[in-house]
C-alpha cells in the first residue's frame, strides 16, 4: 500500500466509518476489514492519528484500528502477520513525538505502544524504555505528561507478564530504572506539595496529575519487580516513606475543596498510596514484616482516633480497614499450633502482632467499631424513611455494598473477634448487660447504640456460643423488644429479628420455635416495610435449619404464607421481588404438599409477574425456581398450571430466544419435575419437546437433565412419545455417541434402555440404528466396563422382551460381520458370560441371566454348549438377588415386588411423584421371572 495514494483513500473510508448512516458506516467497515491485511496499512494509520489537524473521531478510530490490528498481526506467527520491516518503522513512528493534545487519544496511544512493548519489548524495541526516560525529564508540560502515561502503561503491561523469562526481564527493568522512578516521583511529589499553597488550582492540577502516574509506575516496579524486594533498600525506603507522605497528602486535603477535580486527584493519589501497601502485602507478606507495627499504628490512628479527624474520607478509612485486616488474617504471620514449627519469619511477624494488639488496643478497636462505625447514620435513616427498598438492597450487598463502609467494618469486627476472641468476648457481654431492658423511645441515640451492639452480637454468634444463653435472652429480653410497636423502635424491631436468624443455627432451642413463629407472624404486619423484609430472611433462614419441624410449623404456615404473599406483591424493586419469591420458594419446598390449601393466591399472581418482569431475567429465574417447589408442592394437581407453566417452560428452553442464556438452568429443571409430577400426557405438554433436538447440539452441562427430561417422558406416555420423536431422537442420539464422554454414552444407552423396559414392542424399532452399535460393543468386548454394562442391559431387554427383533438384530449383524448367525450368537453368549463381572448392578444382573436362560429351551447346538457357562451366571444372579425371610425362614427374590405393595414414607421423605409411581408398575412388571414370556413360546433362533 503506498503511503502517499493511500493517505487519501483510507482517510476517506475512515470518515464514512464515523458516519452515523448505516449505509454509510458498512461498506465503510467491509473496506476497512479487508485493509486490515494489506502491506503499509498501519503505517497509513499511524500517519492518520498523529495528524493533529484532522477530524478527532476519524484519529480515535484510526487508534482503535491500529490497536486492534496489534492483536491479530503484530505476532511473527500470526496469519497475515506485518513484516519486521513495517514493525520497526512503525515502532520508531510510535516513540518520535509525545505530543498528543486530546486526553482520550492520548491513553489509547498509551496503550497501543504498551501492547506491542509487551510482544516486543526490550528484545526487538530496546530503545523503548530509555525514550520514554528521557521524554519525562522534559519541561515541556505536555510532552512530559504523555511519556509520564506511556511510561504507566508499558510498567503496567509488562509487570502482567507471568512467563518465568519475561518476569526475568521484568525485574532486570526493575533494578535498572527503580532509583530513577523514586526521583521522579519525589520530584513531582514535592512540586505538588509546594504548590498546594499557592491557590493555583492548574498549576496544582497539573503537578497531581504528574505525581499519581510516576506512582502508579512505581506502585508496579515495587510489587512485581523484586523477587526479595525487602533486600532492596531503597524499596524498603520508598515503602517506609510512604505514611509520611499520606500524612503530607492528607493535611492537603484541609486547603483543596471538596468539589472540585483536585480533590477527586487528591483522593485517588491517597488511594493509591494504600493501594501500594496493600499489594504489597498480598504478594511480598514476609518482605511486608518491618512494615507491620508502623502499618498497624498509622491505620489505627486515624480510623480509631481523633488523628483522622477532619482529614479522613470513607474510601480511605475502608482502605485502612483492609490494611487491618489483611494483616490479622495473613496465614503467613500465624504460628503453628506446635511453635517449633513455624518458620523464623512468621515468628517474628506474630510478635509484632502480638505486641501492638494489647488488651486496651483491642478494646479501644471493638468499642470504637460497635459504637463509632456500626451506628445508622443520618444518611441512612433517611433513606429507610424515603426508599425502604433502596435501604434493604444496600444493607444486604447491592451493586455499591463491598466498596461502602458498613460491610468493611463489620467484615473487620468478624475477623478481629475471631482472632482475640478470649479478649474481646468480656468487652461484649459488658456492653450487652449495660443495655438490658427496654430502651426509651425518646432517646434515639439509645436506641441506636442498642441496634448496633445487638448487630455485633449477631456478627459474633459463633464466637458467643458458649458465653450467651440465647435462649433465656430470646424470652426476656428480645421477645418484648419486638412487641414495642413505636416508630422511633422500629431499628430494634427490624435489629432484633435479624440477630434471631444469626442465632437460628448456632443455638436456639426447638421448644421455641413456635414462640417465634408466632413472633414472625406479628413482624410480617408491621407498618414498616424494612421490618417485613427483614422478617422474611429470618424466616428463610428458620425453615433453612436442619432443626426446623414440619408439625411446629404448620399451624402458622396459612398466616404466614398468605402475608409473604401481600408482601411481594407490594414490593417494587425487582431485588426486593426476587428475595421474597426466595422466601416463599423455600417455604414451599419445605412443607411440600401441605402448601396445597393456600397456594391459590399465588398462582394466580405468578402469570402477571412473569409479564412484568420481561426485562428482568433475574427475577423470572427467581419465578421459575419458585414454580419448581410449586409443582413439586402440587404433584399431579400441578396440571392445573399448564396454561401459564407449559409457555413459561417453552420460552425458557428454546435456544433460538435470548432469555434461554439466564433461564435454560432452571427451566429445564421445572420441564423434569412437571414431567415427573404429570398425570398423565397432553397435546401442548408433548410439543414442548420440539426444543429438545437443539439442546441436545449444546453439548452443555445441562444434558444429564435432558436425559432426565427424555426418560420422563418415556415413563409418561413411551407410545405417543415415540412416534412423535423418536426418529429424529435417534439421529440425535447417533450423532451424540461419537463426540460425548464415557459418561454421556452411558446417559444415551440408558435412555434406551428405559424406552426398551417401558414399551417392549415398539423401541426396538425406533431405536434399531442404535442397536447395531450395541451389539458390536458387546462382540468387540467393550473396554468400560460401565459402557459393557449398558450394552448388556439394552440387548437383555430386546432378547427378553422382542425375539423376533433380536433374531433380525441378529441376521442382520451376522451379514456386516460376514459370519454365520449360529457362530455370531456363540460369540456373544461367550463375551457375555465373560462380562457378567462388568455388571454392578444386582437388577441388571438379574436380567442378563433371565435373558440367557430364555435361550435354553433352544434345540441350537451352539446354545446347548454354552449350558454350563449360562447356568452358572444364573446361579450367581440368583445368590445376588435371593434373601431370607426373617419370618418363614424361606428364601426369596428381594427384588419381587406385589402390586399391593405401598411403600411407607416417613414424615422426614418426599412423598412419592407421579413419576416413581410409574417407574414402580414398569419395575414390578419385569422383575418377577414368571412374568417374563419363556423362549420356547417365541421364535427359535437358530433352530
Amino acid at each position: 500500500m503506498d503511503l502517499n495514494s493511500a493517505s487519501t483513500v483510507v482517510l476517506q473510508v475512515l470518515t464514512q466509518a464515523t458516519s452515523q448512516d448505516t449505509a454509510v458506516l458498512k461498506p465503510a467497515e467491509e473496506q476497512l476489514k479487508q485493509w486490515e491485511t494489506q502491506p503499509g496499512f498501519y503505517s497509513v494509520l499511524l500517519n492518520i492519528f498523529t495528524n493533529h489537524t484532522l477530524d478527532i473521531n476519524v484519529r480515535w478510530l484510526a487508534v482503535l484500528y491500529f490497536k486492534n490490528g496489534i492483536d491479530r498481526y503484530w505476532r511473527r506467527v500470526a496469519p497475515h502477520a506485518l513484516s519486521e520491516e513495517e514493525k520497526s518503522t512503525l515502532r520508531a513512528g510510535l516513540i518520535t513525538n509525545f505530543n498528543e493534545p486530546i486526553n482520550q487519544i492520548a491513553t489509547q496511544i498509551a496503550v497501543l505502544i504498551a501492547k506491542v512493548a509487551r510482544l516486543d519489548c526490550p528484545r526487538q524495541w530496546p530503545e523503548l524504555i530509555p525514550t520514554l526516560i528521557e521524554s519525562v525529564k522534559v519541561q515541556d508540560d505536555l510532552r512530559q505528561h504523555r511519556a509520564l502515561l506511556t511510561f504507566y502503561h508499558v510498567t503496567k503491561t509488562l509487570a502482567s507478564k507471568r512467563l518465568a523469562a519475561d518476569r526475568k526481564l521484568f525485574y532486570d527493568l526493575a533494578s535498572g530504572i527503580y532509583s530513577f522512578a523514586c526521583s521522579l516521583w519525589n520530584h513531582h511529589t514535592d512540586t505538588f506539595l509546594q504548590q498546594v499553597s499557592s491557590g493555583n488550582e492548574a498549576a496544582v492540577l497539573s503537578s497531581l496529575e504528574r505525581t499519581l502516574l510516576s506512582l502508579k509506575v512505581l506502585r508496579k516496579l515495587t510489587v512485581n519487580g523484586f523477587v526479595e524486594p525487602h533486600k532492596n533498600m531503597e524499596v524498603m525506603g520508598f515503602l517506609h516513606g510512604i505514611f509520611e507522605r499520606l500524612k503530607q497528602f492528607l493535611e492537603c486535603s484541609r486547603s483543596i475543596g471538596t468539589d472540585n477535580i483536585c480533590r477527586d486527584r487528591l483522593e485517588k493519589t491517597i488511594i493509591l498510596f494504600t493501594k501500594v501497601l496493600l499489594d504489597f502485602l498480598d504478594q511480598h507478606p514476609f518482605s511486608f514484616t518491618p512494615l507491620i507495627q508502623r502499618s498497624l499504628e498509622f491505620s489505627v490512628s486515624y480510623v480509631f482516633t481523633e488523628v483522622g479527624e477532619g482529614v479522613t474520607f470513607e474510601r480511605f478509612i475502608v482502605q485502612c480497614m483492609n490494611l487491618i485486616k489483611m494483616i490479622v488474617k495473613n496465614y503467613a504471620y500465624k504460628p503453628s499450633k506446635n511453635f517449633e514449627d513455624s518458620s523464623p519469619e512468621t515468628l517474628e511477624a506474630h510478635k509484632i502482632k502480638m505486641a501492638f494488639f494489647t488488651y486496651p488496643t483491642l478494646t479501644e478497636i471493638c468499642r470504637r467499631l460497635v459504637s463509632h462505625y456500626f451506628l445508622l447514620t443520618e444518611e441512612e435513616l433517611t433513606m429507610w424513611e424515603e426508599d425502604p427498598e433502596g435501604f434493604t438492597v444496600e444493607e444486604t450487598g447491592g451493586d455499591s455494598w463491598k466498596y461502602s463502609l458498613r460491610p468493611c467494618t463489620e467484615v473487620l469486627f468478624i475477623d478481629i473477634f475471631h482472632e482475640y476472641n478470649q479478649t474481646l468476648t468480656p468487652v461484649l457481654l459488658e456492653m450487652m448487660q449495660t443495655l438490658q431492658g427496654p430502651t426509651n423511645v425518646e432517646d434515639m441515640n439509645a436506641l441506636l447504640i442498642k441496634d448496633a451492639v445487638y448487630n455485633a452480637v449477631g456478627l459474633a454468634a459463633y464466637e458467643l456460643f458458649d458465653s450467651v444463653d440465647f435462649d433465656q435472652w430470646f424470652k426476656n429480653q428480645l421477645l418484648p423488644e419486638l412487641q414495642v410497636i413505636h416508630n422511633r423502635y422500629k431499628p430494634l424491631r427490624r435489629r432484633v429479628i435479624w440477630l434471631i436468624g444469626q442465632w437460628i443455627s448456632v443455638k436456639f432451642k426447638s421448644d421455641l420455635r413456635p414462640m417465634l413463629y408466632e413472633a414472625i407472624c406479628n413482624l410480617l404486619q408491621d407498618q414498616d416495610l424494612v421490618v417485613r423484609i427483614e422478617t422474611a430472611t429470618t424466616l428463610k433462614l428458620t425453615v433453612d435449619d436442619f432443626e426446623f419441624r414440619t408439625d411446629q410449623f404448620l399451624p402458622y404456615l396459612e398466616t404466614m404464607f398468605t402475608l409473604l404473599f401481600q408482601l411481594l406483591q407490594q414490593v417494587t424493586e425487582c431485588d426486593t421481588k426476587m428475595h421474597v419469591l426466595h422466601v416463599l420458594s423455600c417455604v414451599i419446598e419445605r412443607v411440600n404438599m401441605q402448601i396445597r390449601p393456600y397456594v391459590g393466591c399465588l398462582v394466580q399472581y405468578l402469570p402477571l409477574l412473569w409479564k412484568q418482569s420481561e426485562e428482568h431475567n433475574m427475577l423470572r429465574c427467581a419465578i421459575l425456581t419458585t414454580l419448581i417447589h410449586l409443582v413439586q408442592g402440587l404433584g399431579a394437581d400441578s396440571k392445573n398450571l399448564y396454561p401459564f407453566l407449559l409457555p413459561v417452560i417453552q420460552l425458557s428452553t428454546d435456544v433460538s430466544q435470548p432469555p434461554h442464556v439466564y433461564l435454560l438452568e432452571d427451566g429445564l429443571e421445572l420441564w423434569l419435575v412437571t414431567l415427573e409430577n404429570s398425570p398423565c400426557i397432553t397435546p401442548e405438554l408433548l410439543r414442548i419437546f420440539q426444543n429438545m433436538s437443539p439442546l441436545l447440539e449444546l453439548s452443555s452441562e445441562s444434558l444429564r437433565t435432558c436425559f432426565k427430561i427424555i426418560n420422563g417422558y418415556i415413563f409418561l406416555s413411551s407410545t405417543e412419545f415415540l412416534q412423535t420423536y423418536a426418529v429424529g431422537l435417534c439421529q440425535s442420539f447417533c450423532e451424540l455417541l461419537n463426540e460425548i464422554t464415557t459418561e454421556g454414552q452411558v446417559q444415551v444407552l440408558k435412555v434406551v434402555e428405559n424406552a426398551l423396559k417401558v414399551n417392549p414392542v415398539l423401541s426396538p424399532q425406533m431405536f434399531q440404528p442404535i442397536l447395531p452399535c450395541v451389539f458390536r460393543g458387546i462382540i468387540e468386548g467393550e473396554r468400560y466396563p460401565v459402557v459393557m454394562s449398558t450394552y448388556l442391559g439394552v440387548m437383555g431387554r430386546v432378547l427378553l422382551q422382542n425375539t423376533s427383533f433380536f433374531s433380525s438384530l441378529l441376521n442382520e449383524m451376522a451379514h456386516k460381520f460376514n459370519q454365520e448367525m449360529d457362530q455370531l450368537l456363540g460369540n456373544m453368549i461367550e463375551m457375555w458370560v465373560d462380562r457378567m463381572d462388568n455388571i454392578t448392578q444386582p437388577e441388571r444382573r438379574k436380567l442378563s441371566a433371565l435373558a440367557l436362560l430364555s435361550l435354553l429351551p433352544s434345540d441350537n447346538s451352539v446354545i446347548q454348549d454354552k449350558f454350563c457357562g449360562i447356568i452358572n451366571i444364573s446361579v450367581e444372579g440368583l445368590h445376588d438377588v435371593m434373601t431370607e425371610d426373617p419370618e418363614t425362614g424361606t428364601y426369596k427374590d428381594c427384588m419381587l415386588m406385589s402390586h399391593l405393595e405401598e411403600p411407607k414414607v416417613t414424615e422426614d421423605e418426599e412423598p412419592p411423584t407421579e413419576q416413581d409411581k410409574r417407574k414402580k408398575m414398569g419395575a414390578s412388571r419385569t422383575a418377577n421371572p414368571g412374568q417374563a414370556l419363556c423362549w420356547r413360546d417365541r421364535h427359535q433362533v437358530g433352530g
